[in-house]
């Protein structure tokens, strides 16, 4: 893959939102495909996008390195499932060389874990050092159901994998009504036993499932954490990283547990984030539908200043937060796009 633009590092925030928070951390979907047909993520039956409306590795390369010099200095790597990209390891490779410069602090990548006994030492051989995997379930049966298409054990192996070649694994766990409430201490005692941080997710009125009932998945991480209370103590940590969770820690075990709860408690107050698509379209809220389109903007030109031009623009129009409901029985503010075509 060709290595296009290198930006020194910039030590002057470039992004600022009409909030005054700061954006320096940079989603990109590189691919809306995915070997698992998550039930709160995709319909069984999906279209995908040609592949002549994707941005191509390089043009990928040129986005982020773009981001990288307005001030961004986290990437996180998302889907669909980013590893099932054809060569997505020469474009991880590529972005090594922003750790290097110092103008990137971390890159990272969220994965269902299906490829990762294959690509864990190359990622780490890349500078990742943390990754994220979705893991809902540790029984293999209500894995294959929850995934329609995915092997329990495969994943697994994965995170062995990950986890031999020296990176960081935090399991995200979306939290669903009837199906792994009788598993929360179950997961939270294995993530303990593997030293693994563990983040609980409330589920998101994001696209069509299909028929699958969204408001009878939904199960309030308030008494999520009550169930945790029952067994353990829990102590509210400080920490924040501009994004979404609130952590704990549980004090019997010395773990820390993270809770995006975007329906019980509104996360927005700290946004630092903006999420980019496979093709280009830069959403500046994960719960809102206005979108900036740099694709076309980006091909356009050699020169990289009407794609800065369109990103300063977009930033300046990042709404306060999102308007996700489901107070009143029924799936408020709900997005029309899949979560696999926005990213993760």
């Amino acid at each position: 893959m060709t290595q296009t633009l290198t930006h020194s590092p910039n030590t002057t925030p470039r992004l600022i939102d009409p909030f005054a928070r700061e954006i320096n951390y940079l989603r990109v979907s590189v691919t809306d495909r995915c070997d698992f047909r998550c039930v709160y993520c995709m319909a069984e039956n999906m279209t995908f996008l040609p592949k002549k409306e994707l941005l191509t590795l390089e043009e990928l390369d040129r986005m982020c390195s773009t981001f990288i010099g307005l001030g961004v200095n986290k990437l996180r790597i998302t889907g669909g499932e980013p590893l099932v990209r054809r060569d997505i390891m020469s474009f991880f490779r590529a972005m090594s060389r922003h750790l290097e410069s110092g103008a990137l602090h971390e890159l990272t990548l969220t994965t269902n874990g299906s490829q990762l006994e294959r690509f864990a030492d190359d990622l780490f051989a890349a500078g990742v050092r943390r990754i994220n995997v979705s893991l809902d379930t540790l029984d293999a049966d209500k894995f294959a159901r929850v995934t329609r298409w995915g092997k329990l054990e495969q994943v697994l192996r994965g995170i062995e994998a990950a986890r031999k070649a020296g990176l960081r694994v935090k399991i995200n766990t979306v939290a669903l009504k009837g199906f792994n409430e009788d598993e929360v201490f179950e997961l939270t005692q294995w993530c303990a036993a593997n030293d693994m941080d563990l983040t609980f997710i409330e589920v998101m009125p994001m696209g069509d499932l299909g028929g699958e009932d969204r408001v009878g998945q939904y199960w309030s991480l308030e008494d999520l954490r009550k169930h945790l209370a029952t067994k353990y103590s829990l102590t509210q940590l400080s920490e924040r990283t501009g994004g979404p969770a609130r952590y704990e820690r549980l004090d019997e075990t010395d773990q820390k547990i993270g809770f995006i709860t975007p329906l019980t408690h509104n996360f927005c107050e700290s946004c630092n984030r903006v999420r980019m698509t496979c093709t280009g379209e830069l959403f500046m809220c994960l719960g809102q539908e206005d979108s900036a389109s740099l694709r076309d903007i980006m091909r356009s030109s050699a020169s990289d200043a009407p794609l800065i031009a369109a990103i300063e623009a977009a930033i300046a129009r990042k709404p306060k937060g999102h308007d996700f409901d489901y107070s009143r029985q029924v799936e408020g503010g709900k997005m029309t796009r899949h979560m696999s075509h926005t990213g993760g």
